[in-house]
């Protein structure tokens, strides 16, 4: 796993590249990966801004770079 900050950020190496959200298929710019505890469990949740529309939140497993 990457390096996370104080505020439960992650040190993504996709972060600030073009990314594909595998769920909606959508692409955009990750602008962030943050660590949340739900229930108990954490999970990774990544923050995608596309160019011209309103940005989306997925789990950080479905990202990958954009072809």
């Amino acid at each position: 796993m990457n390096q996370v900050d104080a505020e439960g950020r992650e040190d993504h190496p996709l972060l600030h590249r073009l990314v594909r959200d595998i769920a909606t298929r959508g692409e955009g710019e990750l602008t962030e990966v943050v660590h949340e505890s739900h229930g108990g469990r954490l999970i990774r949740i990544a923050h995608i801004q596309p160019v011209n529309s309103i940005g989306w939140s997925t789990a950080a497993e479905n990202i990958g770079p954009a072809l």
